[in-house]
């Protein structure tokens, strides 16, 4: 059965989505969100990033749709990655933060916000290993 959402963090739709039988998680039907699509638009460069709160992971649905995601992105030559930013409380000022499992600080992930790190394709790596 599909899960029922335990917060306030939805929208109509996406509470009328999961109440619906036929499009249920247990037919296989799964959908997510990417927290950030990240550009500068005079380099035209971009990227994406997925959030976690408190030390979550992404569940394995959400592992298998941004591995796709990232797989079709490499084609545009723009692309800068899909990042996994996971801080251990809230935000970069409240604890721990990880970028793609590798410990980091509020520094670092400016820098990944400035396009001033080199490219981490972690989807891909980790798609690949299985």
């Amino acid at each position: 059965m599909t899960r029922q959402r335990n917060d306030e963090h939805s929208t109509e739709l996406g509470l009328w989505l999961r109440q619906q039988p036929a499009i249920d998680s247990k037919l296989g039907f799964v959908a997510t969100n990417i927290d950030y699509l990240w550009s500068n638009y005079k380099t035209k460069q971009w990227l994406l990033i997925e959030e976690k709160r408190y030390g979550r992971k992404p569940a394995f649905s959400q592992r298998q749709l941004f591995a796709i995601l990232n797989k079709v992105a490499q084609y545009d030559k723009n692309y800068c990655g899909f990042y996994l930013v996971v801080f251990e409380n809230t935000s970069p000022l409240d604890g721990l933060i990880w970028i793609n499992h590798k410990e980091a600080d509020a520094d670092s992930l400016t820098k990944l916000l400035r396009f001033d790190v080199p490219t981490l394709k972690y989807y891909q790596k980790r798609a690949e290993r299985g």
